[in-house]
């Protein structure tokens, strides 16, 4: 059994039990989040596709951890101008696992 949901803009494929990295949510660790914009889920009865949300499926998930990913670093450079900068970016995310299916 798994659905496809959307958060943060992008899309993610989950089963049960699966954690996963999705964009930051303000939902504190320990805490649970519904997804309610379910695009597709697939269970014992088959699959199904939604115009364009499942109407009644929603995923549950547990926060696991709030953090940061690790440092990458964005040079900017101009030739001949003697004009460069250093910028450095922590993207935030949340850790979720998926408890429960629901459609």
């Amino acid at each position: 059994m798994f659905a496809i949901i959307v958060t943060g803009g992008k899309q993610y494929k989950v089963n049960e039990g699966d954690i996963i990295f999705v964009e930051k949510l303000g939902v504190a660790e320990g805490e649970e989040v519904k997804f309610e914009n379910v695009l597709a889920i697939s269970n014992e009865n088959g699959f199904v596709a939604g115009a364009p949300y499942v109407s009644g499926a929603s995923v549950t998930a547990k926060v696991v951890r709030n953090g940061k990913a690790k440092k990458i670093y964005v040079m900017k450079y101009k030739a001949k101008k003697n004009e460069k900068k250093k910028i450095g970016h922590r993207q935030p995310y949340t850790k979720i696992q998926i408890e429960k299916i629901e459609g």
